[in-house]
């Protein structure tokens, strides 16, 4: 990795670990280059790398800022600074997962308590369509299933955040089915926690349906985690040229 690519790279770090903070100006390069003990130039390149990619936005007259990690539900694409940040570091798929553990548990709560006819036949045809596709290469029907519950929360606030979220928190369903759906211990865990937590929700259990859908996003990071542990390397999504980023490929 060229000297550039290393400091963007560090840079970006600073900022998912809350060092730089969105809509915050970066400090100058000469501070930039004291701290990291790299020339200007090289900071420099990096800063561009980074303005290219749309991780920073320059302002006239005002310096550097980082731009807004979280844009609109319809922005949310593949060259999104967020979704360059998640493709470049392995950690943000467990921030990923905790963010869906705590606003899941939510909707699936309000879900069982608001949810319409309407709402727990999307919930059945879904769950349904789950069920019936093949377990390794379920990954959309499984994100189906979930979103049909948030839909059915009913708090257009809660259903806005996710849906501006929903093709990263889709490729952490990708990374749940492709690491743990070929194991059948795993396989089977999930099945029945998806069960348990359709059966809450169209049977009106907030309490159970909340405990069950948390328990589910905390059990799919928990495994993954101890896979970590055991030196297995995660399946994650490919990065490359088609990106924007140039980081090595993106596993765990």
């Amino acid at each position: 990795m060229a000297i550039s690519q290393e400091i963007s790279y560090r840079l970006e770090r600073l900022i998912l670990d809350g060092g730089l903070a969105p809509e915050h100006k970066i400090p100058s390069e000469r501070q930039l280059a004291a701290r990291l003990s790299v020339s200007r130039a090289v900071i420099r390149e990096a800063l561009h790398e980074l303005q290219g990619r749309g991780v920073i936005e320059t302002r006239h007259g005002k310096g550097s800022f980082v731009a807004s990690m979280v844009p609109g539900a319809n922005d949310l694409g593949e060259q999104s600074p967020l979704m360059h940040l998640f493709e470049g570091h392995p950690r943000t798929l467990y921030d990923l997962l905790e963010v869906r553990e705590q606003l899941e548990g939510q909707a699936a709560y309000l879900a069982a308590q608001r949810a319409t006819r309407l709402d727990r036949h999307r919930i059945t045809k879904a769950f349904q369509a789950l069920e019936e596709t093949d377990p390794l290469s379920n990954a959309r029907p499984d994100h189906g299933f979930h979103l049909a519950i948030v839909e059915a929360s009913h708090n257009p606030i809660l259903v806005h955040v996710l849906n501006s979220l929903k093709k990263m928190m889709l490729l952490t369903v990708q990374a749940s089915v492709a690491n743990l759906n070929p194991r059948e211990e795993m396989r089977k865990k999930i099945v029945r926690q998806h069960r348990q937590l359709y059966e809450a929700v169209v049977s009106g259990k907030a309490a159970a349906a909340q405990k069950a859908a948390m328990a589910h996003v905390r059990f799919v990071s928990e495994a993954m985690r101890e896979m970590e542990k055991e030196g297995s390397t995660l399946i994650r999504l490919p990065v490359g040229p088609e990106t924007g980023a140039q980081y090595p490929q993106a596993t765990i």
